[in-house]
Order: structure tokens, then sequence, then C-alpha cells
């Protein structure tokens, strides 16, 4: 049985970027914990989290550009905040 992406209900943006929030808290506080560094550690995780999203994008069928916010958009986000870590980790280092 194949499942197309009407089957799911499209969320609000508010319910998805507080989900988004809700990750960033639970990966900073990971993070702070992390044995290799809060930077590494933290870009570590935003790494996984964008192909954490990808896949459910991809499970759920989601469209890439659509109006509404969803996993794609999510993983856009963690991106950037990953290349943003990634920046300043290589400021730090140097």
């Amino acid at each position: 049985m194949m499942l197309s992406a009407d089957k799911f209900a499209a969320l609000s943006p508010a319910r998805v970027l507080l989900r988004f929030g809700l990750r960033i808290a639970i990966l900073t506080l990971f993070a702070t914990f992390g044995s290799i560094g809060f930077g590494r550690s933290l870009a570590a995780l935003l790494w996984m989290t964008v192909i954490l999203c990808a896949v459910l994008a991809i499970l759920r069928r989601e469209r890439v550009f659509t109006a509404g916010l969803n996993h794609w958009d999510e993983m856009i986000g963690y991106l950037a905040l990953y290349c943003a870590v990634m920046a300043v980790n290589q400021v730090a280092g140097s």
C-alpha cells in the first residue's frame, strides 16, 4: 500500500518552528556534555539532524518547494546552522 502526501496533514508553521526550536535546545544540551568539545559536538549533531530531516521528508514524500513548512525547510535551517558552527570552529581553531 503506497501512502501519498495527502495522507499526512500539513502542520502549521508555528508547530514546525516550535519543533525546530525544541530540537535545537535538545541538541545544544547534548553538545554541552560532548567529550570532543561543544563546537565539534554541536556540528556532528547538527549534521546528523540534517540527514534525519532529509530521510523523514523522503519517507513522508514531502514536496521540496511548497508554501508551507516541512522537513525540507527544517533541513535547510539545520544545514545553515551547521555551516555557521563550522565557520566559528574554524575561526576559533586558528
